[in-house]
């Protein structure tokens, strides 16, 4: 009997597999190399934008580190592939804008191919909407269920229609060959806005967008409140990472207008969601998060109160007692530094009654031991009493005790 040798094996073993670990260091030096050409090119144009302020690129490097750790650790789960795909074609609609703008507007009229960078600059649109994807599909990259396809189907044929109505403007330009760009390499589109029935459907476009986002955050809420385990631990860590965002970003936009500061505090927030996401997937100190949030709060809460209080005794000195303004800062700087530790320690107890209630316990069986073992004289007792301490804060699997013989 001949047995002959399947055809599909030797190909199977050499074939190539696309989502895999050298692949993805790939395109994460291709995005460190698309950063750098990104800088470049937005020195050149003398403009300073989103991605060419300082604290922004460190934020693009941890949507990439993140992307390229995860899709490197579990090829098989889509987030960290979206991450990647998210920074890269970001990343590439930035440049195609810059370098669209030094030839159009800065009259570089050597650099080829600059009709294909107009072509691209509006793909920051479709980077956008890949995003909301990874919270849908957080933390295994699998849907829930078979009627999440059809959601997800919609909003891929919905985006895909945003993205189209984007590109319209830049196709129309490059055609017509009378291509006039702002400075972030966006075509003018004057006197060409939508109107009537186009103008209603662009708009119910956008809220149904806008529907199913949401839609993707309220199954996430909902798989939360059924969830036990490992599976509630990694969606706190996503809504940590949201939700830091969220505040954060948005609670910026007052300080940067009215005080001029660049955009480091928004910075800051942008960088919370990858990182929540990728400590959620790969799990490292999962458990942690509980004292995250209970930190985050407790030193949230007494920032607001010290600043309150800060603002209150300046007020209360300056325009009411009518002491100099730096002798009224000078007093209420004191006064916030010496109420900033009794504070904190009163707060934080506060929110980890609350947020991080193992901790807590924890911490009173402790302080209860310690309290006994200033009157304990019986080394027996004081083993029995340690050991149990012990197996009420830390629940270990063993306890063994061993006392020194003098």
């Amino acid at each position: 009997m001949v047995v002959m040798p399947l055809s599909g094996g030797p190909k199977q073993a050499r074939r190539f597999e696309l989502a895999s670990s050298v692949t993805a260091t790939v395109l994460g030096f291709l995005a460190l190399i698309l950063t750098a050409v990104a800088i470049l090119l937005n020195g050149l144009v003398h403009q300073l934008s989103l991605l060419g302020s300082g604290p922004i690129v460190p934020v693009v490097m941890v949507y990439a580190v993140v992307g390229v750790i995860v899709a490197r650790r579990q090829p098989g789960n889509p987030i960290g592939w979206i991450l990647i795909g998210f920074i890269l074609v970001f990343l590439l609609s930035s440049i195609a804008g810059w370098y669209a703008v030094l030839y159009y507007r800065f009259g570089h009229h050597g650099l080829p191919l600059a009709p294909l960078a107009v072509l691209l600059q509006p793909l920051w649109a479709p980077a956008l909407l890949l995003f909301p994807v990874v919270i849908l599909l957080f933390p295994d990259g699998r849907l829930a269920s078979r009627r999440w396809r059809w959601v997800l189907l919609a909003y891929v044929m919905l985006g895909a229609v945003a993205s189209a109505a984007l590109f319209s403007p830049a196709i129309s330009a490059v055609v017509s060959r009378n291509v006039r760009l702002d400075s972030f390499g966006d075509v003018i589109t004057k006197g060409h806005h939508a109107s009537g029935p186009v103008a209603a459907v662009e708009a119910l476009g956008l809220v149904l967008i806008v529907v199913i986002c949401l839609s993707f955050v309220g199954h996430q809420v909902l798989s939360w409140r059924r969830a036990t385990g490992e599976h509630r631990q990694q969606l706190k860590w996503l809504a940590t990472g949201a939700v830091v965002t969220l505040v954060v970003v948005f609670g910026s936009f007052g300080i940067i207008s009215s005080t001029g500061v660049p955009g480091e505090i928004s910075a800051i927030g942008l960088a919370a969601l990858p990182m929540g996401i990728g400590v959620g997937i790969l799990k490292y100190r999962l458990y942690d998060i509980d004292r995250v949030i209970s930190r985050t709060l407790a030193y949230a809460i007494v920032t607001g109160t010290l600043v309150g209080l800060y603002a209150g005794l300046v007020l209360l000195a300056t325009q009411v007692l009518g002491f100099h303004s730096s002798v009224a800062v000078a007093v209420s700087t004191l006064a916030a530094a010496a109420l900033f530790n009794p504070l904190r320690r009163r707060v934080q107890r506060i929110v980890d009654r609350r947020f991080n209630r193992a901790r807590y316990d924890a911490d009173q069986t402790v302080m209860a031991f310690a309290a006994r073992l200033k009157d304990a004289t019986d080394l027996n007792s004081v083993r029995d009493d340690l050991a149990t301490v012990v197996n009420q804060a830390l629940e270990p699997a063993h306890v063994s005790v061993w006392v020194s013989q003098p």
